[in-house]
């Protein structure tokens, strides 16, 4: 027997037509970008150009999976599509390191092979891509305080409004000092922020598809607030999950003292959802069991 009670949570709503306006500005600055670094000979504009084209990918993914998101549940998939934006953040930034890692590779092989840099168009288009990425931030700013998935996207414009800074600081020195290798050592130092900028959101991501406890719940202090409970003898077999960034799951068997009617055990079940409510659990499967020859660990598979 089991007792689960669900509370329906409604989905942030993130605005469409501030995305689509990011994506087109991002896929702009993209363009000119790459052909601004293609002529100048700059490895960071390029780098600069890679990670705004990471950045129109990471948008697309972070609207369509929360248009996901939304979907309601049905008999083969009764969670619905809520994970979808969990694994959105999970893709940004793991790409976001990849991408990173590559950048490592190329501006160290420029390092050792400096070239002649054409400083005016790297600050010319730095200059441009600081602007719009600034603006791209300001739009999504709202969104990326109330979700993960966002916030990831949210997190690739700012780096990049810095990364776009480093450059045209960049471009100013190779103009005026003819200092080229500064070129190699900005894109090394842009990408190691971008591996710890995205590093956070990816382990975050990864201990949520994963099922781990999160870090802010304590699993033992929850048990023993139910076993204080009256009729409450043990707490065992504890699951706790988030399904994203926001919902929390729970489930447990309950060993009871005396065996108990099931309208008798609907007013102990009322007390424990008080205490997972105060731990902000609001979904919980509580199975209780009378004399079972059960193990009674409080974790175990």
């Amino acid at each position: 027997m089991s007792q689960n009670h669900h509370h329906n949570h409604s989905h942030h709503h993130i605005s469409g037509k501030n995305i689509g306006i990011t994506i087109l500005l991002n896929i702009i600055i993209t363009i000119a970008q790459m052909i601004g670094g293609a002529i100048s000979g700059s490895v960071a504009l390029l780098s600069d150009a890679l990670h705004n084209f990471s950045d129109v990918i990471s948008l697309l993914l972070s609207y369509f999976s929360n248009r996901l998101a939304k979907r309601k549940s049905t008999l083969k998939q009764t969670y619905g599509y809520k994970r979808a934006e969990i694994l959105s953040a999970f893709i940004n930034s793991a790409t976001l390191i990849f991408i990173a890692i590559y950048l490592i590779i190329e501006a160290i092989d420029r390092f050792y092979n400096p070239q002649e840099v054409l400083s005016n168009l790297v600050i010319y288009f730095a200059l441009g891509s600081i602007v719009i990425n600034f603006i791209s931030v300001l739009l999504l700013s709202k969104d990326a305080k109330e979700n993960m998935n966002m916030k990831s996207a949210y997190l690739h414009l700012l780096t990049d409004v810095m990364t776009s800074i480093a450059v045209m600081i960049g471009g100013i020195l190779m103009k005026y000092f003819e200092i080229y290798w500064i070129d190699s050592i900005l894109s090394i130092l842009i990408a190691v922020y971008l591996i710890y900028s995205s590093y956070k959101i990816l382990w975050a991501s990864i201990k949520i598809l994963m099922q781990f406890t999160p870090e802010d719940v304590d699993v033992e202090k929850i048990s023993t607030e139910i076993k204080s409970l009256s009729q409450i003898k043990n707490v065992h077999h504890v699951h706790l999950w988030q399904l994203n960034d926001k919902q929390l799951f729970f489930e447990a068997h309950i060993d009871l003292e005396q065996n108990l009617r099931i309208t008798e055990f609907q007013e102990h079940l009322n007390e424990i959802e008080k205490i997972l409510k105060t731990h902000q659990i609001t979904h919980y499967n509580i199975q209780p069991e009378y004399q079972r020859c059960d193990n009674l660990d409080l974790v175990f598979e």
